[in-house]
């Protein structure tokens, strides 16, 4: 083993109760919806006020910078692109 982190990283696009998108970046999809909809501490104050949200596209990293760098691109998108990455997630 060479030492090195071999942690997979995401970046992740929900989609909230009042149809507004949210992007971030995690290594747990699964802990961190559970976060960001009250079932265990911790979420976003964003998405706390909008609850239930649904996670609608999520795409792997090789690592924290990589991933913080595509949320970067996401969450700058316009809401009709944000609307064709649920779409295609949607659709698998």
């Amino acid at each position: 083993m060479s030492g090195q982190d071999v942690t997979t990283w995401f970046v992740y696009l929900v989609r909230c109760a009042d149809d507004s998108f949210y992007t971030g970046v995690t290594t747990n999809l699964v802990r961190r919806l559970r976060q960001h909809n009250g079932e265990i501490t911790g979420g976003a104050g964003y998405t706390r006020a909008r609850r239930p949200v649904d996670l609608v596209w999520s795409e792997a990293c090789i690592d924290r910078s990589d991933a913080q760098k595509r949320e970067y691109v996401v969450r700058r998108r316009p809401r009709s692109e944000k609307l064709s990455l649920a779409a295609k997630k949607t659709a698998q």
